[in-house]
């Protein structure tokens, strides 16, 4: 997942937004929670990519497998 992939994906939100959000999330959360919280999106994310793939691999797998 690219930067820019991400930017697209918040849509228009802009820079004000932006620091609002994240201002929300370290009063919530606390500085020293955001790089816990920040790790296991990252693993989340890297499982589901893991997950994604295997599936695709078995698929074309098995498209290989009926021709």
């Amino acid at each position: 997942m690219t930067f820019a992939s991400i930017l697209g994906f918040l849509g228009g939100l802009g820079t004000g937004e932006l620091i609002l959000i994240f201002a929300v999330i370290v009063l919530m959360f606390g500085a020293k929670k955001l790089p816990e919280l920040a790790r296991g999106l990252g693993k989340g994310i890297r499982e589901f990519k893991d997950a994604t793939k295997d599936v695709r691999e078995n698929i074309e797998d098995g498209l290989r497998e009926t021709k």
